[in-house]
């Protein structure tokens, strides 16, 4: 298995012939690397509804069709859009032929802006938990930290976590560096930070406060085999 970061919260993960993309938010995300144009995932994966996170999912779905899994709400509002779907929800799990899914809770937000400047409630925001070839990979989507954490991890040993390190709108380094200790993941990887103004973090801060475990801060295009 081999999982990739490309900026912002963007995770790509190849497995099993699969491409999945997390959180696809390409286009106005300064620190990517990657090309809208040049993304043909077979799945996507939401943890929310907010536009830095659903990003480019309707483009790059208008050209090769994948598969969009995410919160029930914003499932449905994608689905009317004409895109295949599944929706989910907080708790829930399902296996694929691609892995399986489960979505955790996150305490956050989650609506989407139309180009009308419409918003649109799309349910509760959540993590995601993928579990392939025998390893777990855990996005806490964007949350504040919370003490379930530390079942989320007894339960679902993790092999990756990235976890968001922005503050303002989610955990900052502090408490995502407490969130590490309460996962317990083998790797843990700082995300959702340095996009805006408002989310400006140094994330040496970060892997500086976390001593008993390991820390990558990965560039973008950087990856690891699993």
């Amino acid at each position: 298995m081999k999982i990739s970061y490309h900026g912002h919260s963007i995770v790509k993960i190849e497995t099993g012939g699969k491409t999945i993309l997390i959180d696809p938010f390409i286009t106005g995300n300064k620190l990517t690397d990657l090309k809208v144009e040049e993304q043909s995932p077979d799945i996507i994966l939401l943890t929310h509804g907010h536009n830095d996170h659903v990003g480019d999912t309707m483009e790059i779905a208008k050209r090769c069709n994948p598969l969009i899994v995410a919160p029930n709400e914003l499932a449905v509002y994608l689905g009317w859009q004409g895109f295949e779907t599944h929706g989910m929800n907080i708790g829930g799990a399902k296996e694929f032929d691609f892995g399986t899914v489960k979505f955790t809770q996150a305490f956050h937000s989650s609506s989407y802006t139309t180009d009308n400047n419409d918003i649109i409630y799309t349910g509760m925001p959540a993590g995601i938990l993928f579990t392939a070839e025998g390893k777990t990979i855990y996005h806490a989507g964007d949350t504040s930290l919370f003490m379930d954490m530390e079942m989320i991890g007894k339960r679902h040993p993790i092999d990756v976590a990235f976890l968001p390190i922005g503050d303002n709108f989610t955990m900052g380094p502090e408490d995502a560096a407490y969130a590490v200790k309460l996962l317990k993941p083998k790797l843990a990887v700082p995300v959702h930070f340095n996009t805006f103004p408002p989310i400006e973090q140094n994330p040496d801060m970060f892997k500086e406060m976390v001593t008993d475990h390991e820390v990558r801060i990965m560039k973008a295009g950087e990856s690891v085999e699993l």
